[in-house]
């Protein structure tokens, strides 16, 4: 079912390293300089791709990932649009797993059935879906895992021993543990917590723990490896979109080497951690 899911985390624990989780949204600031950073960025050090589904309230995610979504929407981002992007790298790298990531109300506009046939047929590996407790998993996680596609859940500071196995319940691919209580990219975790809430959740699963929200560099990134099977970091990317722009906004020479180099480096402290 999660083919390439199970294949990077086989391979990255017989290298005996941690998964460089990368986050970036998809259409931020258009759909081309978008697929262009999608494109360089396993080369550039990521070994898994969250792609984010711009939304309009994106209730869990900061200002950079508000700001970016916002920019994806103005320069015409769609779902269909964004599925096509995956596609379309999917003809170069059929190896690195994509999860599409944010909030339930574009797929149920879209369609939830006519949604999981075409991530599917695009080449989506998995889903994370902000907004759907395990109480509502009847209206995607379970018809995602009949489709083959892995739906991740996210655990928190405050999911504690009692609420944890509901959240795990229908989880696959690997859980995603938020390191702070908050939105995205608002403060930087306290990594000696982290670790010891990994090792929490690894005594109710044998899936692998990625680690994000509040991780912003290299050295971020080697903290949280030597507890996670996984760094997530996205608000930084972002940011590095942001920050490359035209005073409109615009993508420049700089954006996708920018958001390139940016995940070479903190790639460097995430896979320097040895198992």
């Amino acid at each position: 079912m999660t083919s390439r899911l199970t294949a990077r985390f086989a391979a990255l624990a017989a290298e005996k390293r941690a998964a460089l989780v990368t986050f970036v949204t998809a259409g931020d600031p258009d759909i081309e300089t978008s697929a262009k950073i999608l494109a360089g960025l396993p080369a550039a050090g990521a070994d898994i791709i969250e792609f984010g589904m711009p939304f309009t309230d994106p209730m869990a995610d900061g200002p950079a990932i508000q700001a970016a979504g916002l920019r994806a929407l103005k320069a015409g981002t769609t779902l269909t649009k964004t599925l096509g992007v995956i596609r379309d790298f999917r003809t170069t790298d059929d190896a690195t797993p994509i999860i599409l990531m944010g909030y339930f109300n574009p797929i149920y506009i879209y369609g939830v059935d006519r949604f999981l046939v075409d991530a599917k047929a695009a080449g989506v590996d998995g889903l994370i879906v902000v907004d759907l407790p395990p109480e509502e998993d009847d209206e995607l996680c379970l018809p995602a895992l009949k489709a083959g596609i892995a739906f991740i859940r996210l655990a928190t500071p405050t999911t504690d021993d009692k609420r944890l196995p509901k959240v795990l319940q229908n989880t696959s691919g690997f859980v995603y543990y938020v390191s702070i209580t908050g939105i995205t990219g608002s403060a930087t975790p306290d990594f000696n917590v982290v670790a010891g809430a990994v090792g929490r959740i690894k005594q109710h699963t044998d899936l692998p723990v990625c680690v994000g929200f509040g991780v912003k560099t290299a050295e971020h990134a080697r903290a949280i490896a030597e507890g996670a099977d996984g760094v997530v970091v996205g608000s930084a990317l972002v940011e590095a979109v942001r920050t490359s722009l035209d005073g409109e906004n615009r993508a420049t020479g700089k954006t996708v080497p920018a958001v390139l180099a940016l995940v070479s480096e903190i790639a460097k402290g995430a896979h320097s951690v040895t198992k």
